[in-house]
């Protein structure tokens, strides 16, 4: 029962820190503990990021040398990493460590691999109209199909299960991509998902964890620079993404409206009833 608990270790299930990820949830959990007298009194231990975890970087490198030994010469596969982009103001103004680790973690898991193959990496998923972390994933594709790539091991590295910015966006849209560019042998490595050695990495950092920390929730989501986060974590008003997004909902219904109108010769209202 929650009376019984006495000591939390907090995990993020992100493998590096950024604001906009684990620095969220942070904050969330930051503003429940000023609230709730309980929790203020339990011991916590938050885990900022761990993508240094011996057997977190031993998964990828099994991972990714599976999809590699698939190949007829393996050796000649460009692996590519594609990480979630932030904007570029996270790490210049605010301070946001993700780029570095990001950068790091690619760095270690291609220590861990120890494979010959060239490698790069490249931000997916932006959105709103700031200038994200470069270069961009479907640009960088490009380049290196003009380079004479043939064959991409595409590695998500900042996701650890499989969800729309894989399956889609990855698998999809940016497949897509390479074949227009002349890369026709588009593989992508699985997420991490259940892979023991990711779930051991998990156990290994949770164990780790147990001794209470001194580092609070204040001191991890500190920021050198207060701006502005995409998506914003609560609605505002005026001219925003948020207002950008319903007023293209709103518009689009009204559209569907407007054909049903014109096909049928009754509008929506009448047709559901509410008008006779």
């Amino acid at each position: 029962t929650e009376e019984n608990i006495k000591h939390l270790v907090i995990l993020p299930l992100y493998p590096q820190f950024s604001i906009s990820t684990s620095g969220s949830s942070f904050r969330l959990l930051e503003k429940l503990w000023q609230k709730n007298p309980k929790l203020q009194q339990m011991a916590y231990n938050a885990i900022p990021s761990w993508y240094k975890q011996s057997c977190y970087l031993q998964a990828m490198a099994d991972l990714i040398s599976q999809e590699l030994d698939q190949l007829l010469n393996p050796n000649e596969a460009h692996i590519f990493f594609s990480a979630h982009g932030v904007p570029k103001s996270y790490v210049e103004e605010a301070g946001d460590p993700y780029q570095q680790e990001i950068e790091e973690c690619t760095e270690l898991i291609m220590l861990t691999l120890n494979r010959p193959n060239n490698y790069s990496l490249a931000y997916q998923s932006r959105v709103g109209p700031v200038e994200w972390l470069q270069p961009y994933t479907d640009d960088a594709i490009k380049d290196l199909g003009k380079k004479g790539v043939n064959t991409l091991v595409v590695v998500p590295i900042s996701f650890v299960s499989e969800h729309i910015e894989t399956l889609e966006e990855i698998d999809i849209e940016y497949r897509e991509i390479a074949e227009k560019a002349g890369i026709h042998n588009f593989r992508r490595v699985p997420a991490l998902n259940t892979h023991p050695l990711f779930i051991q990495a998990l156990a290994n950092l949770v164990i780790e964890s147990l001794e209470p920390s001194s580092l609070t929730f204040t001191q991890i989501n500190q920021m050198k620079k207060k701006v502005k986060i995409y998506p914003p974590e609560r609605w505002e008003w005026g001219i925003t993404i948020s207002a950008e997004v319903w007023n293209g909902r709103i518009a689009m219904l009204g559209f569907i409206a407007l054909i049903v109108e014109m096909i049928t010769g009754h509008g929506l209202l009448h047709i559901v009833g509410i008008l006779q």
